[in-house]
């Protein structure tokens, strides 16, 4: 599945071009490699999304092409989430 399209299923990033903006910023990697929009997810990819001031790091658990609300947590789990610092 499609990078930008996980993000919004699993309601990481709530739209899908917002997901594709970040990605075109390199402020999302898979597995430590800079990832596009367009990038392959897989069960058991690790993502690290920067969203300002913060760095969450997630396992994809499962890839679904649509997810209810109350289902959409269960698609990763939350591995990481640290503060940058910047002085």
């Amino acid at each position: 599945m499609r990078l930008d399209k996980f993000l919004k299923v699993s309601r990481l990033i709530k739209r899908r071009t917002l997901a594709k903006e970040v990605a075109e910023q390199g402020r999302i990697s898979i597995n430590g490699q800079v990832a596009k929009a367009s990038s392959n997810v897989k069960v058991g990819d690790e993502l690290s999304i920067q969203f300002g001031q913060k760095i969450l790091t997630v396992r994809v658990e499962s890839i679904q092409e649509t997810a209810k609300k109350d289902e959409a947590s269960t698609l990763y789990s939350v591995i990481n989430e640290e503060k940058i610092m910047t002085e």
